[in-house]
């Protein structure tokens, strides 16, 4: 956190950014039940907000999720010291870039974040290996699939070249037979999964994410 902000009240602070008051519950909720190190972190946008039956959909794995709706790659990266670095994970999974996009944010400017976010993480876990997803099309933003493809082949061959970096291609699984996105993966508002969609991202995502751990594992709230 920028220095000068530490002697802010909490009020004042929660108004310096908009997802203050996100961070804050999660912290608060950690107070009462922290998360043991050594699970998987889902952290990112509202794809991972909305995945309320992520522990089900992945029995048998322990999770902390901290999905925040609304967030940009740089939000994650504002809060990377609070929001990732304090649970030790075992493996990071991010869902992050489809709100930059969509704000008019370059390909080039959110895989500085990117690789900004890698290093911090890095600098605190060195090993920790960290899973990216790329971004879908969806019906609703149907209109963005160039920047979003470019997007997508520089975090892929960026992410080809590190340590314990992986990249989760779900872009095409997205997509019916005539290359338009398909609403039948998607919800009423054609930007969030349905439980299908989130289907496919399991399948997609499971070769990242080794063996189950404990049986009877469950998600932190």
């Amino acid at each position: 956190m920028v220095a000068w902000l530490s002697g802010l009240s909490g009020s004042a602070l929660a108004a310096s950014h908009p997802f203050e008051k996100d961070i804050q519950a999660f912290e608060a909720a950690d107070r009462t039940n922290p998360p043991a190190p050594g699970a998987i972190l889902f952290v990112g946008d509202s794809q991972f907000t909305r995945w309320k039956a992520l522990p089900q959909d992945l029995p048998g794995y322990r999770i902390v999720r901290r999905g925040f709706g609304g967030s940009k790659m740089s939000d994650l990266l504002y809060y990377t010291d609070r929001v990732v670095l304090p649970y030790r994970p075992r493996l990071i999974v991010v869902n992050e870039g489809g709100n930059d996009i969509h704000a008019g944010r370059t390909p080039e400017a959110l895989l500085a974040d990117v690789k900004a976010f890698v290093e911090q993480v890095r600098a605190a876990m060195p090993d920790v290996p960290i899973v990216f997803d790329g971004l879908t099309s969806s019906p609703a933003r149907a209109s963005e699939t160039a920047p979003r493809l470019r997007y997508n082949a520089m975090l892929k061959a960026y992410l080809a070249g590190g340590k314990k970096l992986g990249f989760v291609d779900l872009y095409d699984s997205f997509l019916r037979p005539d290359g338009k996105p398909d609403a039948a993966l998607f919800g009423p508002d054609g930007l969030h999964c349905n439980p299908a969609g989130y289907a496919v991202r399991v399948r997609l995502m499971r070769p990242f994410l080794g063996p189950p751990d404990l049986a009877g594992a469950s998600a932190s709230p």
